[in-house]
């Protein structure tokens, strides 16, 4: 981790016991607030692919949308907002994935992608894996090249990022905290 990703480390808050006893969450709000952090960021999660074509962005609601947007800007490309089932007015499609107690769906334009675009996939933070292997999976679905999969933050210990790299996905976070 270099000096700058710790730096970003420290201004992410950690609230104990939620959303119940034993979870430590950690909220990234505080980091989308300092204007600096949150442009360090944009920076760090764009390194990689400055001056390489990528074609679309895609980012998990909520705050996927938040950070997705501003690497889509950075890199010139589209943005594809991946959301909860219902909640986007076009033709979609769905991919079900799992959650820690039961499953949902995710959906996304059925014309957001083109067949063979490549999309980075951008979400605040990788935890089990389920939300992101769902959306790589429908992402796929409709043909495009998922080129990477991009977090500000990774809980190693809930093997979600592994999962990623599992199926193909180069994964790039920022900071690591231990635990849950």
């Amino acid at each position: 981790m270099t000096s700058s990703m710790l730096d970003l480390a420290t201004v992410v808050r950690t609230i104990p016991d939620y959303p119940k006893p034993g979870v430590m969450f950690r909220d990234i709000t505080t980091l989308l607030g300092d204007a600096r952090a949150f442009r360090r960021t944009v920076d760090e999660l764009v390194q990689p692919w400055a001056g390489a074509k990528i074609d679309k962005v895609a980012g998990i609601e909520a705050r996927g949308f938040i950070v997705g947007g501003a690497v889509a800007h950075q890199l010139s490309a589209g943005f594809v907002p991946i959301r909860k089932k219902g909640k986007l007015p076009h033709q979609t499609v769905r991919m079900a994935y799992a959650l820690e107690y039961g499953q949902d769906e995710m959906e996304m334009h059925v014309d957001a992608v083109s067949p063979g675009e490549r999309v980075i996939l951008v979400d605040d933070l990788i935890a089990t894996g389920g939300t992101a292997e769902g959306a790589v999976k429908l992402l796929r679905q409709i043909g495009a090249q998922v080129v990477a999969a991009c977090f500000i933050v990774d809980l190693p210990d809930l093997g979600g990022a592994e999962k990623l790299r599992a199926m193909g996905v180069p994964v790039r976070t920022l900071m690591a905290f231990a635990g849950h």
